[in-house]
């Protein structure tokens, strides 16, 4: 598994380097295209969760679906509503435990060490995702912050030694999670950090997490669930594909239908920044929560 993601990541290298001469070209962010990708790749890695949530339940000892759905979707109301109250603290919340999501989920071979030491380091290693957009384009990225009603502060955490420390980190934490593996793995951990530097050095905040987000995390997170449903890649993927489609649509609906609501309040453009991030937001939390259950229940099992 750890070959074909090495190709996954070298073919993401090469994506990475492409996508900037193009970006130049059309020199306009492609707002539509970025929402379109993060509907269909991007979700598509978390609509097996239905499925998940039935495995839990029956870890759990429970024969309804019904107690899933409705906690979900709780939660996930949950943190819109918060948003709307404090988007502040959610905001801050969201990017801490993305930040750890992205740097676990994208480390195939997990590590096992006592203590917190490994959270840390996934924490670290995820951080390159939200601290390369502040250090590369700043502005851009703050006036993203300023449309999701985050109330911007000047700190010494956005001054350019504090970024600089922060990507430092994040790249030792990639060697140290490599270490003792074999040399693809070690590859693979280097690549991927230098693939999300050139996409923030290149690119504007939105598209370069778009790239990052379909492109490199969903597809995989897509690639251990497919081997999951089957062996065989080619019959995993079929099967992947069918289970996927139905919530990544009814998702996508609901996602198109909060944008044409908030349409008539702003701009499409800060409409569409507003439903991508509170929704993936919405979306994150419940999916982390799932997946922290199941990996804890099956141990127990």
């Amino acid at each position: 598994m750890i070959n074909i993601n090495f190709k996954h990541s070298l073919i993401f290298f090469n994506l990475c380097i492409l996508s900037s001469p193009f970006y130049f070209l059309i020199n306009n962010e492609p707002i539509i295209l970025c929402l379109f990708l993060i509907l269909f790749l991007g979700i598509s890695h978390g609509s097996l969760d239905n499925i998940k949530g039935a495995k839990l339940m029956k870890l759990l000892g429970y024969k309804s679906i019904f107690l899933f759905y409705t906690f979900y979707l709780l939660i996930s109301l949950f943190i819109i509503l918060s948003w709307t109250l404090l988007p502040n603290t959610i905001l801050l919340i969201f990017l801490t435990v993305g930040a750890y999501h992205f740097g676990r989920e994208d480390t195939i071979e997990k590590i096992k060490l006592n203590f917190f030491f490994p959270e840390i380091l996934y924490f670290l290693k995820g951080s390159s995702v939200i601290i390369a957009p502040l250090y590369f384009n700043r502005q851009e990225t703050i006036e993203i912050f300023q449309i999701l009603n985050f109330s911007v502060f000047e700190t010494s955490l956005f001054r350019d030694y504090s970024l600089i420390i922060f990507l430092i980190l994040s790249f030792l934490s990639s060697i140290l999670l490599s270490s003792k593996r074999n040399i693809n793995f070690k590859s693979l951990m280097i690549i991927d950090f230098f693939s999300i530097i050139i996409l923030n050095y290149f690119l504007t905040p939105v598209l370069a997490f778009t790239i990052y987000f379909c492109f490199l995390h969903s597809i995989r997170h897509s690639i251990s669930l497919i081997f999951e449903l089957d062996k065989t890649f080619k019959v995993g993927l079929k099967k992947f594909i069918k289970k996927a489609i139905p919530l990544t649509v009814i998702t996508a609906t609901m996602f198109i239908i909060a944008i044409y609501t908030l349409d008539n309040f702003y701009r499409l453009d800060e409409a569409i920044y507003k439903v991508i991030f509170i929704g993936l937001a919405s979306l994150t939390f419940p999916h982390i929560l799932l997946e922290y259950l199941l990996e804890k229940n099956e141990k127990r099992a």
